[in-house]
């Protein structure tokens, strides 16, 4: 899956087009998610439900940072819900956190 930036998914979100599906696990999503990211280990069996309906739209999925390949999970269950743009946020959330974005606790 190709990579996303962390300055372009942050455009994305302020465009509101994208949908992101964070793979870290719900102890992790409840420390700190990219705001409006989908708790993919909560949410697997609805995602179809939960992503837009739009299978062009970006759908971008991160797990814990660049050595980390927990993200293929959501990557290929949204490929297989039949989205043709999905993403890979290689910084995962501790690159997040590097750049200084917020993050979203639950």
């Amino acid at each position: 899956f190709p990579d996303i930036s962390v300055e372009d998914l942050q455009k994305a979100i302020e465009s509101k087009k994208v949908a992101i599906i964070d793979v870290n696990g719900p102890n992790s999503y409840k420390k700190g998610h990219i705001p409006g990211a989908i708790d993919f280990s909560s949410a697997q069996k609805d995602l179809g439900q939960l992503l837009p309906k739009e299978k062009n739209t970006l759908v971008v999925a991160y797990c814990g940072g660049p050595q980390c390949k927990a993200y293929l999970r959501g990557a290929k269950a949204a490929s297989k819900l039949g989205y043709s743009n999905v993403r890979h946020l290689s910084a995962g959330i501790s690159g997040w956190k590097e750049a200084g974005q917020k993050v979203a606790k639950k």
